[in-house]
């Protein structure tokens, strides 16, 4: 057995911000298009604004999802490997 919990807490600490359904989705969906803004995900998802928003800030916060500002819109995009690998294998497919 390994005992570097650290490394151990550090996955925990990811797998807990991606167990929840919207940000699977929010998650899914960035590494099938790629990046998308705010706007296109809200009517993707059929949520409030401010309910994407605050899913976004805690993908952000855990360094899975990057935003790129383009003017006023910011595009987010998946920039974690591991969260690609972690869904291809919860999803069966490649993304």
């Amino acid at each position: 057995m390994d005992s570097d919990f650290i490394k151990y807490t550090e996955m925990a600490e990811l797998l807990k911000v991606l167990a929840h359904p919207v940000r699977l989705c929010i998650i899914k969906g960035l590494l099938t298009k790629g990046e998308c803004n705010v706007s296109h995900m809200q009517n993707c998802l059929g949520v409030p604004q401010s309910t994407v928003s605050q899913h976004l800030q805690r993908l952000r916060t855990a360094g899975i999802v990057e935003g790129v500002r383009n003017g006023l819109e910011i595009n987010y995009k998946v920039c974690n490997d591991k969260v690609a690998q972690i869904l291809a294998v919860l999803f069966n497919s490649k993304l």
